[in-house]
């Protein structure tokens, strides 16, 4: 079974990005695979205009490997065994088993069909290299894409499979986790998770990563991130007070490229968020009935109870602004 795009090589990769797209890529060969801008879906390529880092690329992370990426970690309950799936191939319906999406040749009409939920995680990790590390080492999870400090969007499974990133909604969705170090309650320990990762001087934030970008597998040389926001924000998650910073403008603008394909070309993936009745974005579960009747873009707390992400900093009237906008573009 081959989980390859369908192409002929580097160069073909990136001819066929530049026809999918209409927009010829005139950088050099060399650099084709780096400023490559299309995701991948049933084989086929789909613009998004970031910078994507497909599983098949040499700085690429793989969901389909049953090997671990990354040297062995210490063995828990919970570690995967060497030869474990991460992932279900294709789409099949939870209840009747009906395979709504064939495994390796399913089509892109029939995802089309299928996918109508985009779920938005944070991965409490800081960095994609170290939740996918975390996700698929250790827990043997998988999501669909990472977007990491520096706005690079990492693709780690074809659209076609099912990653398991969000329980009961998997079938039906496609999967995000943006690189952050995430939100904590208000106190002396959720302060100093914080000021670990970034220094607030009171009048600028500025984003204190671990060790260097590189080792910590940031393709941008020697980034320096900031929040969008200077600031902490403060609210309210599941009923509980949380403090987070913002996510970093680089984050932002790949996601908002990514979310703005996919609703274009799964049309079932409305450009809109749950609310209220005063038109807020809600930040606590889903009922059941809710769930099942809704379409668009969900944090993960609007399908787990227990789950947080992407947290009271996640901008979602700006975002939802600029995806609409982009849409409207293309």
């Amino acid at each position: 079974m081959s989980h390859s795009p369908r192409c002929a090589g580097l160069a073909a990769l990136a001819l066929l990005a530049a026809c999918s797209s209409g927009k010829p890529d005139l950088a050099p060969e060399i650099l084709r695979v780096e400023i490559n801008k299309s995701i991948v879906a049933c084989g086929e390529r789909l613009y998004v205009g970031a910078p994507v880092v497909l599983w098949t690329d040499p700085n690429g992370y793989d969901a389909y490997s049953t090997q671990l990426h990354f040297e062995r970690p210490p063995v828990t309950t919970r570690t995967p065994l060497s030869g474990d799936m991460r992932y279900q191939p294709g789409r099949v319906d939870r209840q009747t088993q009906h395979v709504l999406v064939e495994p390796d040749e399913g089509e892109l009409v029939a995802l089309q069909r299928t996918l109508d939920m985009f779920v938005v995680h944070y991965d409490a990790q800081g960095t994609s290299q170290s939740c996918f590390k975390v996700l698929h080492d250790r827990r043997g999870l998988s999501v669909h894409f990472m977007i990491d400090v520096d706005g690079t969007i990492y693709q780690t499974l074809d659209l076609r499979d099912t990653a398991w990133h969000a329980s009961q909604a998997n079938t039906r969705s496609v999967g995000v986790e943006i690189a952050q170090i995430g939100a904590y309650p208000e106190t002396s320990s959720g302060d100093k998770k914080l000021s670990a990762w970034y220094d607030d001087n009171g009048e600028s934030v500025r984003l204190v990563l671990p060790d260097a970008p590189k080792k910590l597998g940031v393709l941008t040389p020697a980034f320096e991130g900031r929040p969008a926001r200077a600031s902490k924000v403060v609210g309210e998650v599941q009923g509980e007070v949380l403090q987070q910073y913002d996510y970093t403008p680089e984050q932002y603008d790949s996601l908002v490229k990514l979310t703005a394909a996919l609703c274009r070309h799964f049309p079932l993936i409305e450009p809109k968020a749950p609310t209220d009745a005063r038109g807020r974005v809600t930040t606590v579960r889903l009922t059941e009935e809710e769930e099942a009747s809704f379409s668009g873009i969900v944090g993960h707390y609007h399908v787990s109870s227990q789950k947080t992400d992407p947290g009271p900093a996640f901008d979602w009237k700006a975002f939802l602004t600029k995806v609409n906008l982009r849409m409207t573009r293309l």
